[in-house]
C-alpha cells in the first residue's frame, strides 16, 4: 500500500505542537477552522471543509509530546480506513542532525533555537491515484501551515492553504 511521508523541522517545543495537533483550537488554526476535537483516546474529532463536506477521524493513540495517531472514519472514500500519525522528536539541533543528516537544510534555515522535528505519515492508501498524489502536496501545505503557527503564532488553514 502506497503511503505518504513527510519530515519537517518546527523552531518549537514539542508541547506547543502537540497542543497545536490535539486542540480544537489548534487544529482550527492551522488545518481547518471549526474543527471539534477532544484530546481522549476513542474519542471522535471533525473536521469541517465546506459545503456539508467534512473528514472525521478516531484518535487511537496519544502519547503527550511524542505521538498522536488518527484513524480515518468518514470523509472521501479513498480516505477511510486510512492512519495518520505525528510523532515528535524533541533535541537540540547537532543530535537531530546526528540522527537525520537529510535535515541540513532545515537545520540551516532554522532560526530559533528550540527544535522539535515532525515525522508525518498518512498510511494505507489502496493505490497511488490523483487524489493520493493531491493530498500529498496539500499536506505538505498544512504541515506549512503548522510549522508558521507554532513558530509565528498564525497559521494557514483551510482554504488558504496553498497561498504564499
Amino acid at each position: 500500500m502506497p503511503n505518504i511521508r513527510h519530515n519537517l523541522l518546527i523552531g518549537a517545543s514539542a508541547g506547543k505542537i502537540h497542543k497545536a495537533i490535539t486542540s480544537e483550537e489548534g487544529l482550527s488554526a492551522w488545518w481547518t477552522p471549526n474543527t471539534k476535537a477532544k484530546v481522549e483516546v476513542n474519542s471522535v474529532a471533525r473536521f469541517p471543509f465546506g459545503n456539508g463536506y467534512y473528514k472525521e477521524m478516531k484518535i487511537t493513540e496519544l502519547n503527550p509530546f511524542e505521538l498522536v495517531k488518527w484513524s480515518c472514519i468518514k470523509g472521501d472514500v479513498e480516505w477511510v480506513g486510512t492512519n495518520i500519525s505525528f510523532i515528535l522528536k524533541s533535541s537540540d539541533k547537532k543530535n537531530l542532525l546526528d540522527t537525520n543528516p537529510e535535515i541540513l537544510g532545515q537545520i540551516e534555515q532554522q532560526s530559533n533555537e528550540e527544535t522539535t522535528m515532525l515525522i508525518f505519515q498518512h498510511d494505507n492508501w489502496k493505490d497511488y491515484t490523483p487524489m493520493f498524489a493531491e493530498c500529498s502536496y496539500t499536506w505538505a501545505q498544512f504541515l506549512r501551515s503548522l510549522k508558521l503557527l507554532c513558530e509565528t503564532g498564525k497559521g494557514r488553514p483551510w482554504p488558504n492553504q496553498h497561498q504564499l
